[in-house]
């Protein structure tokens, strides 16, 4: 979201990016466009997403817009609701296909409430972008929206220094640590590899995993960092020397899914083991920058890693798949398509 506001911001928009305000949350950083957090007594659940909702909506009713961006189907409600009340003009950005996701998908009451939600309300958003072929596809099977695609790829930086790391440092995560991530077997893989992993980022399944750390006695090899500011991340990310890209076949949105952190990656010239799943087969079929396995049991997972760490010709070629092409797969080139979109609403 924040590439996408400065991007907007830096060609003419007003911009406003409204988000929640949480207890251990940092201090927001200066941006050139405007920051909004709302503060919610309650932080999970069904009153976490009642209550934001509920305080998104006055918000939002009082605000001066001419457009208004629902992110996700978690602020899709109150983004509709103004906006009709509003005559205001409603633009669906859909990081994922929410209803398929394993945390939903895998509960029959919550994977209901959702897709009553996703069928009221997409259809009433014609305007919208999403992350791939295959969401933009499933969306307008569904529903006959006809949306854009905007990739979400980071800006292009320097990386002086880091072009030719070290094949034998750490494996770096970076990204939300929820279900449907395959930590239940990247954590015991590492039992099997001889390196350490550091996962940066927090999500619904960050207890568990802290759990499992103890559980394998990993503690000096898997490391969890939390939370990391994206510019801070932009710093760590050049110093790993694998990565790791995996998400289980639960649900559509894992099977189709084309993650931040697999850009990230290839921005940062780090080499990833990477799921074999079709929208990043695409990808590794043009650039070849990542080693690609087709399941994500504890064994294949230690075995590709290894792999890696131990075949200093591959590590090379791919290393240098993925300083050559990093500039290809950049912001710089994708933000076109967002700004085109904007500009034609």
């Amino acid at each position: 979201m924040q590439r996408i506001c400065a991007s907007l911001a830096a060609n003419g928009f007003d911009v406003t990016l409204a988000g929640r305000k949480l207890v251990q949350s940092p201090h927001l950083t200066p941006q050139a466009y405007h920051q909004k957090r709302l503060f919610c007594l309650f932080t999970k659940g069904i009153l976490f997403y009642a209550e934001y909702n509920l305080r998104l909506f006055f918000w939002l009713l009082f605000q001066p817009v001419d457009i208004i961006c629902a992110i996700d189907l978690d602020t899709i409600l109150p983004c509709y609701a103004v906006s009709a009340l509003r005559r205001k003009k409603r633009v669906y950005d859909a990081h994922e296909l929410f209803t398929e996701q394993k945390e939903i998908v895998t509960r029959p009451f919550i994977h209901k409430y959702w897709l009553l939600i996703e069928k009221f309300t997409v259809p009433k958003f014609s305007l919208g972008y999403t992350v791939n072929q295959f969401i933009a596809d499933e969306l307008y099977r569904r529903y006959q929206v006809q949306y854009g695609i905007v990739r979400n790829m980071p800006v292009l930086y320097d990386i002086a220094g880091f072009e030719n790391k070290k094949q034998s440092g750490y494996i770096i995560y970076q990204g939300a640590v929820n279900e449907g991530r395959s930590f239940e077997t990247l954590i015991p893989a590492m039992q099997q590899v001889n390196a350490q992993l550091h996962i940066y980022g927090k999500g619904n399944f960050f207890e568990a995993a802290e759990q499992l750390i103890i559980k394998y006695s990993l503690q000096d090899k898997v490391i969890l960092h939390g939370y990391v500011l994206p510019k801070d991340l932009k710093n760590i990310t050049p110093t790993a020397s694998i990565a790791v890209t995996l998400f289980e076949q639960t649900g559509l949105n894992q099977y189709y899914s084309l993650s931040n952190r697999f850009f990230d990656y290839i921005m940062a010239g780090v080499p990833q083991v990477c799921v074999n799943y079709p929208e990043y087969k695409i990808i590794n079929d043009v650039y070849d920058i990542a080693l690609m396995i087709n399941d994500t049991t504890s064994s294949t997972i230690a075995n590709a890693l290894n792999t890696l760490l131990n075949d200093a010709a591959l590590y090379k070629h791919l290393q240098h798949n993925c300083v050559t092409n990093r500039k290809h797969l950049s912001w710089q080139q994708e933000e076109k398509y967002l700004l085109d979109f904007y500009h034609a609403c």
